[in-house]
């Protein structure tokens, strides 16, 4: 039979306790930690006033500098709102402050690398929580062992060396929140790196937060207008949608979120734009587009860029994320896109396999599932009890060669409501944006369509599916019937009226009045490569012949057989004109 390992509680003093001192560090420490508790005195000359008792990992700071750390963490705690008079606040909490005795665990650092520390010592550690290293870099929680925990490092790995002491904070991952962050550029941790100076936060939220339940939420039935024609027309995005952009490498992908960020101008949406894994000149490109057209006032941009530890890279879009949810629980409306989620995922690959996890289909570790599920299930369009809200997710991923099959991409394919599928082979052949229409699909649908533009869509899509399976077996045959050539045609013919320059939005009005005239076969004898010019030119006679057309057309009714026809004869007036 062994015998239990007494408890040794070492008090570290610059005078030993003595008298009635003595009995109740005894008592306490009896009381706290069993009966075979033995208190040891150290010496410590540095502690010129108050002690420091450590048993095992607990730790109790009752010195100068430890109580200083304590009023510090209550005053973070101070709850300030906008109007409140700062200097009543700090007296009342300096007043009615009270030091408490409670144990500060710590831990030791065992190893340090590539971003990652192994720490020994903190047993009641939680999953994400976040410590604090002697060095001041802060780091958390991501594996749990018996005798030991994984953390990930924001900060510079080399500033922590073995044997350094860790403290538990208690608390998770944060991130500051405000209407100041809007027209700034931020890293993951929600500090500017624009060099415009200090953004003053309105509040504090946990980057990992519970998605909406059922009863939280309501259908998805307001449009997200991309000002992109074949999107909106073909596969339009609701408020509260979470619709996947993806494709190969240098396909347009990035273009199709911009366009949709500058298409929200004047209409009450903030935008975020989290860059996972960019080119800092990348980043740096975006941020002067969006600030010479304007859209920098309603967007956020959160970068964590290549030269960023993975870490930050896993972190950065629930930290886009908890932004989005402050405006969203706010009653505001919120487009977030992610760019992207291949390389998050790489991310966090890297650190689950530094983390020593096993390593399972294209070497990710089994839970890199939940790793987006969590973070996409958070966009919803809010009830109107919870204000209405709404955040709406556009996540990118890359595919190589085409391949939608492969695991990360199929993995958020199932995540999300549906998938913009951009085909090289059409990027290239000069289709802009390149949206294949077979793989590409909306599950909100019409139910996040204006009434106009659905009742405008028509057989469009029909149409250019058949085109497509035409094209393919006709490239063989040289001799056609007159009828096939007809069709032929008026595919091709679409296609290149979908065709849209970058940072050209179309409103709505001017979409619907594309698909009449494109359905109405009034671009039939319009050469293909003058359509770009002749769309222009039409939109501009129409606004200029019938002002109040565009009044007419409202978009939450359909457009009327009688409106159809006058927007196909001032159509037809045009072409007649112009030939």
């Amino acid at each position: 039979m062994t015998t239990p390992k007494k408890h040794i509680a070492k008090l570290f003093s610059n005078t030993p306790p003595k008298g009635e001192q003595l009995q109740r560090f005894t008592a306490f420490i009896k009381r706290k930690y069993g009966e075979d508790t033995e208190l040891c005195w150290i010496e410590d000359t540095a502690i010129e006033n108050g002690f420091r008792l450590e048993v095992g990992t607990n730790v109790y700071d009752w010195t100068e500098k430890g109580l200083l750390a304590q009023f510090d963490g209550h005053l973070d705690n101070i709850k300030y709102k906008d109007g409140m008079s700062i200097v009543p606040l700090i007296r009342n909490s300096v007043e009615g402050w009270t030091p408490k005795a409670f144990a500060e665990e710590t831990g030791e650092v065992l190893s340090v690398g590539d971003g990652i520390a192994t720490v020994s010592g903190l047993h009641n550690a939680a999953y994400g929580e976040i410590l604090l290293f002697d060095c001041g870099i802060r780091g958390m929680v991501q594996e749990l062992k018996s005798d030991s925990i994984g953390c990930i490092l924001f900060g510079d790995s080399e500033l922590v060396t073995q044997g350094s002491t860790v403290k538990r904070t208690g608390k998770t991952a944060g991130m500051p929140v405000g209407e100041s962050f809007i027209g700034r550029v931020i890293d993951a941790l929600g500090t500017p790196i624009d060099g415009k100076g200090e953004i003053k936060p309105s509040d504090y939220r946990p980057i990992e937060n519970p998605a909406p339940g059922i009863i939280d939420r309501q259908s998805v039935n307001q449009p997200m207008e991309t000002g992109i024609l074949t999107i909106d027309s073909m596969f339009p995005i609701g408020k509260g949608q979470r619709e996947l952009i993806i494709g190969d490498r240098q396909t347009g992908k990035t273009a199709i979120a911009v366009d949709t960020i500058l298409n929200q101008k004047g209409k009450s949406v903030i935008c975020i734009y989290v860059a996972i894994g960019q080119k800092t000149s990348s980043v740096s490109q975006l941020v002067d587009n969006l600030t010479e057209r304007g859209a920098m006032d309603y967007t956020i941009v959160v970068n964590a860029s290549a030269g960023d530890p993975a870490s930050l890279q896993y972190i950065a879009p629930y930290a886009g994320c908890a932004l989005g949810e402050y405006f969203m629980e706010k009653g505001r409306d919120v487009l977030i896109v992610y760019d992207d989620l291949s390389k998050h995922a790489v991310a966090y690959r890297a650190l689950s396999l530094l983390l020593e996890r096993s390593p399972g289909r294209e070497a990710y570790p089994g839970d890199v599932f939940y790793l987006h599920s969590r973070l996409l299930e958070r966009a919803a369009k809010l009830s109107n009890k919870l204000g209405g809200g709404s955040m709406t997710a556009l996540p990118i991923v890359e595919t190589q060669a085409g391949d939608v099959s492969a695991y990360i991409p199929t993995n958020i394919i199932s995540i999300t409501d549906g998938q913009i599928f951009l085909e090289s082979s059409l990027f290239f052949a000069g289709q802009r944006p390149a949206v294949n229409v077979g793989l590409s699909v909306s599950r909100v649908g019409s139910a996040a369509q204006t009434k106009a533009l659905k009742s405008a869509v028509g057989t469009l899509r029909l149409d250019l599916s058949q085109y497509r399976e035409m094209e393919v077996f006709t490239q063989f045959s040289s001799d056609l019937d007159e009828n096939t050539q007809n069709k032929l045609t008026y595919g091709k013919g679409l296609m290149y009226l979908l065709r849209q320059s970058r940072y050209e939005p179309l409103s709505q009005f001017e979409q619907t009045v594309l698909l009449i005239c494109a359905l109405g076969h009034i671009l039939q004898d319009i050469p293909f490569e003058e359509i770009s010019t002749f769309k222009k030119g039409l939109l501009q006679f129409i606004k200029k012949e019938n002002p109040q057309l565009s009044a007419l057309v409202k978009t939450d009714k359909a457009v009327s057989p009688e409106l159809k026809q006058e927007i196909l004869n001032l159509a037809a007036k045009y072409k007649a004109g112009r030939l």
